[in-house]
């Protein structure tokens, strides 16, 4: 074969020898890889095409990517799908592939955790299964691929093509080494706007409409590509353009479905924005779209039509697919680019980070790769507790029936709610990974709705938000098991339980009542807790201190308030309206106020209540008073 130029994606070409030898016939194959596999030193690995001329092209393609030849790590184990169905050649040169090969039979679920057994060091164990793709089935294999997804001490990995003349030329791919001046990364996607990434040349979504993408990506050699957009298992869309899977070498089969172009020639896209995946240079391609990589009686279309396939057909050594739905995003294309940089594997990256947001495993590693660098550790993306409080609340307040239509909160409420359902998207903290910006934000409005909830409460004691806990409790049920027996400030027994909410409308609540004092207090769960320390008797006309503690607090900052009984409310008067209280970080805190009782005010049983506001939280504590005559 006459060797091609190595020419990086820019610069001077320098000229290299090939490091495969191509052989049309079976037999010479099989001499060839028996010579290949004894020899003392590397040599040329032995590529048999069957005679095909696109596989012959995509040697000569591949001769610009590869440089040194040895023989690839074996792994821990390894089964081969029928393979009385593959050349004698073929069959020596996977052989060494696998430190220890198993029969067919044992491939199932349990294989997983009797290999697990049999390891002594109980490190790391890598699984490699290779055959025809027509026997990549799914009752055989996707039981195998759910099982390794919970199982971090597995690497799973695949051999295979479309036939075993595909199979044999992925299989020497795998006997050769990314040439060292091949070095770019690249990333191209359609669902992604604003992600950017030094040491990785990226096209996002609003980048693919302006850039001549075909041209970027056919001229470069690339490490590793990311290619992630819509599509199917025999297409993946970049704006207009299109990474197309047809191989126009591979025979139709007429019994299987295949897209419109089979019948009219055509692309539902624009045909000179289609790029041919096999022609692609690429040591990595990963295929970030759905069921781009489907099992064998899976797919949509017929194999002609196949991504994977193409892409097994092509340059690539080592492809990461989908092998069915998935909804990859922000937090998934920043995991690859980490692991990218780090020489570390893909498929781990991207399970790693999608496996909390999907029930099933999403990417499979069809190649053996050669990462050994370690990717960073993804970084935690659950949203913060606070913003699900928040969201909880205030979908309790704006989705039922406590606040009126025209209650003036709502509209202010109605704002933070839809920044915060925004915020706890799993694209917003992928986006947004600093999260001290947002949580200083969310504290900011949460401060000043807070005050706004105070103010109401100064300006009616009775207003809407007042008569939450009856409104919750009325859409709740006792929680038997939360009531506990505790001692009430009166120092008589009362009981402590908690109300679980029934609807989304409603929230859980915490309540105190007294054999004596009756409701004594009331708060939400997560939300501070009252105390009144002030004397239970006091004469007309006189002025007394009412000390408000403050328990179980979010550390930062609070409203406090005090308001007597209604009927004795014009008879007294309270100061400050409201206190600013700040909390440490042991949750705790007081404010004082003074109240003054009028000298004719009627002799009689009256209650105050005080109330704290925070984080969109009412919580109230009542302590009953008694006003006797002045002396």
């Amino acid at each position: 074969m006459q060797p091609e130029s190595h020419a990086p994606g820019v610069g001077t070409a320098t000229m290299v020898p090939s490091p495969f030898s191509v052989l049309d016939d079976t037999a010479s194959y099989a001499a060839a890889v028996e010579e290949f596999l004894s020899a003392p030193s590397s040599a040329t690995v032995p590529v048999w095409t069957g005679g095909r001329a696109d596989l012959a092209a995509s040697v000569e393609r591949s001769v610009s990517l590869y440089g040194e030849v040895s023989r690839p790590v074996a792994r821990t184990y390894g089964i081969v799908l029928k393979p009385e169905a593959l050349p004698a050649g073929l069959v020596s040169l996977i052989a060494p592939c696998a430190r220890t090969w198993l029969g067919e039979d044992e491939l199932g679920a349990a294989l997983l955790d009797e290999l697990w057994a049999r390891q002594t060091d109980g490190g790391v164990y890598t699984l490699l299964i290779a055959g025809l793709y027509e026997h990549f089935t799914v009752d055989l294999i996707w039981p195998l691929v759910r099982a390794a997804a919970r199982r971090p001490e597995v690497r799973l990995t695949f051999l295979t093509g479309r036939d075993a003349a595909s199979l044999a030329w992925f299989t020497a791919k795998q006997y050769v080494h990314t040439a060292s001046d091949v070095r770019e990364l690249g990333m191209f996607t359609g669902v992604d706007r604003g992600f950017v990434h030094s040491g990785v040349h990226v096209r996002d979504e609003r980048g693919l409409e302006t850039a001549d993408v075909k041209t970027e990506i056919l001229d470069t050699r690339w490490r590793r590509l990311f290619l992630q957009g819509h599509g199917k298992d025999d297409s993946l869309n970049l704006a207009d353009f299109t990474i197309c899977g047809l191989n126009e070498a591979v025979a139709r089969d007429n019994a299987l479905i295949a897209p419109i172009c089979a019948t009219t020639g055509l692309c539902y896209k624009p045909m000179d924005k289609l790029i041919q995946l096999r022609d692609v240079r690429a040591a990595e391609v990963v295929l970030s779209s759905c069921n781009n990589s489907p099992f064998s009686d899976a797919a949509v279309y017929d194999p002609k039509y196949q991504l994977m396939l193409n892409a097994i057909d092509g340059t690539a050594k080592d492809i990461v697919g989908a092998i069915s739905v998935h909804d990859s995003g922000r937090a998934e294309n920043s995991a690859w680019t980490q692991a990218a940089l780090a020489h570390a594997s893909s498929v781990s990256a991207l399970n790693t980070s999608i496996g909390k947001a999907e029930a099933f495993p999403a990417y499979v590693h069809f190649g053996m790769g050669d990462d050994t660098g370690v990717a960073p550790e993804p970084p935690d993306i659950a949203p913060e507790p606070l913003l699900l409080t928040t969201a909880a609340r205030l979908t309790a307040y704006l989705a039922g029936g406590l606040l009126s239509p025209n209650n003036p909160l709502r509209t202010r409420f109605g704002k933070l709610a839809a920044k915060v359902e925004n915020q706890v998207s799993r694209r917003d903290l992928a986006v947004h990974q600093d999260r001290t910006a947002t949580l200083r934000s969310l504290v900011d409005d949460l401060q000043s709705l807070d005050m706004a909830v105070a103010t109401q409460f100064v300006k009616d004691p009775d207003n809407e938000l007042s008569n939450c806990f009856a409104y919750f409790g009325d859409r709740s049920r006792i929680d038997m098991d939360s009531i506990s027996h505790i001692r009430c400030q009166c120092g008589r027994p009362a009981e402590r339980y908690i109300r679980r909410s029934l609807v989304p409308t409603a929230l859980d609540t915490e309540g105190i009542v007294c054999t004596r004092c009756g409701d004594v207090a009331f708060r939400l769960p997560n939300s501070p807790a009252l105390l009144l320390h002030t004397d239970e008797v006091a004469t007309q006309g006189s002025t007394l201190q009412v000390r408000v503690a403050v328990r179980e607090a979010r550390p930062g900052i609070l409203r406090a308030g005090l308001f007597f009984a209604a009927y004795g409310r014009e008879e007294c008067t309270i100061t400050p309206d409201l206190r600013k209280v700040r909390i440490g970080a042991s949750g705790e805190g007081e404010a004082e106020f003074t109240l003054t009782l009028a000298p004719d005010m009627a002799c009689q049983g009256y209650y105050m209540t005080a109330y704290a506001v925070q984080d969109l939280a009412v919580s109230i504590a009542r302590r009953n008073f008694g006003v006797v005559p002045a002396r």
